[in-house]
């Protein structure tokens, strides 16, 4: 089996509370709201430039665009340290030889500056970006483009994602999985679904 790890929540903690830490005044709540926004989310998944689309939602939604354009310029803050633990297990698969893959709804401008923060982001073999092929999980065609570019069936890998609604899409496609969480010990998960570590 070939693992196919998600980023944010899986490699990289991913929270936007963090921008709950030293906020302007009076801003928490408003941001916290913004940056939940289903629709902004959705659509920063799957465009080249997450600002623009930030900027597109604010004009439809006026009473958030100051929440939005500061949500945008304090993007950097939801984007956490490392989960360092998972990241040593990508690292020794890579070290053993093995591919190791990334499928990540991301915005193609933003997933650029985070792999010159993280350079975890530069190990994979395969990486599919939702804002790099216009199309996010949990739909279908984003896991069809991951089986092309990586010449693989989908039984022959397994998805690591936090995220229930990608895990039943991919599970339906015929990829084992694995739900990662709180308390969930990765090592073990991938050993189970026949990964050799």
């Amino acid at each position: 089996m070939i693992v196919v790890f998600d980023i944010g929540g899986v490699l990289i903690r991913w929270n936007p509370r963090n921008l709950s830490r030293e906020p302007p005044r009076g801003e928490t709540r408003p941001l916290l709201s913004a940056a939940r926004s289903t629709d902004v989310a959705a659509m920063a998944g799957v465009v080249a430039d997450v600002a623009f689309a930030r900027k597109a939602r604010a004009g439809a939604l006026p009473e958030l665009a100051r929440q939005l354009h500061l949500l945008d310029g304090r993007w950097v803050e939801i984007i956490g340290r490392p989960i360092e633990e998972n990241v040593a297990l990508l690292r020794r698969l890579k070290a053993a030889g093995r591919p190791v893959h990334a499928l990540t709804n991301f915005a193609s401008v933003k997933f650029a500056l985070a792999r010159r923060i993280y350079d975890v982001l530069n190990e994979f073999d395969v990486c599919v970006v939702s804002g790099h092929v216009g199309v996010a999980k949990p739909d279908r065609r984003i896991y069809e483009i991951l089986f092309e570019r990586t010449a693989r069936e989908p039984h022959e890998l397994v998805l690591v994602d936090d995220a229930e609604a990608n895990i039943r899409a991919a599970a339906a496609l015929g990829m084992a999985t694995i739900h990662y969480r709180r308390g969930v010990d990765l090592e073990t998960e991938l050993r189970r679904r026949g990964v050799a570590l």
